[in-house]
Parts: structure tokens; sequence; C-alpha cells
């Protein structure tokens, strides 16, 4: 199953104007970044948060929020959020303020250095075979 297309542009519609906001395609679903850092996306048809590790236990006891267990194992600081706690656009913008509120304070990650291509290895070649004898 692809990621909600409409949820994607609704948060689209909540970060526009917003500085530092990337968009990344991942994993089938869709990633919003902020100042390089990850903020939030779409998975399937839930909503991926970035809360950090304070916000994380309170985020759990509430409706519709489950921890994000991506990879079989849970991931402190995140949280999906179902389809039914995003019914209203009032319930997406809250969420995405949270997920702001915490990435905002975390430094600006730094770009990545393009990697350098090695040499290829040396290829060995073998003399010819005398040809007259």
């Amino acid at each position: 199953m692809a990621c909600d297309e409409g949820l994607v542009d609704r948060i689209r519609d909540v970060l526009h104007g917003a500085r530092g906001i990337g968009e990344i395609r991942m994993f089938g679903g869709v990633c919003f970044t902020l100042n390089g850092n990850m903020l939030c996306g779409v998975v399937k048809d839930e909503l991926m948060c970035r809360i950090g590790e304070t916000a994380y236990e309170p985020a759990l006891k509430r409706a519709h929020v489950r921890e994000m267990d991506f990879a079989k194992r849970p991931m402190k600081g995140y949280v999906f959020v179902a389809s039914e706690g995003l019914a209203e656009d009032e319930d997406l913008r809250k969420w995405v303020e949270v997920c702001r509120d915490y990435v905002g304070n975390i430094p600006m990650k730094a770009p990545k250095a393009k990697p350098t291509l090695k040499p290829k290895p040396h290829q060995r070649s073998w003399p010819a075979k005398n040809q007259g004898s």
C-alpha cells in the first residue's frame, strides 16, 4: 500500500511557507525535514512524529497514538498517530507543531560530504602467449 497522499498534502498545507522544510520520499512513504533533520512523515495512512523523549510517554497515553516500531523495535522519541487521530486539520496541525517544537531545537544537520570515488583496482594484464611456438 502506498502512503496516504491526501495526508501528505495536508501536511504540506500546514508547513506551507515555513523555512528550512524539505520533503523526501523514502520507505514507501514521505518524510518531511526541518533544517535537514527528520520532522514528521507519512507511512501508509499514519503520521510519523518525531517528538523527542520528553514528550514520548505522555503522547503514548493519547488516543490513536502508538510507539513507532519501524523495523520491529520501538524508537523512543517517535510515535505513529493513526488516521482517526488526524480527522480534523487542527489535530494534524497540533501534532506537526509538537514535532517542530522539538526538531526546531536540534542543531542544523550538516550536509553530507559527497563521497569521493575510489579508483578502480588496477587491472592486471597477463602476458600474451607466444604465437609462433
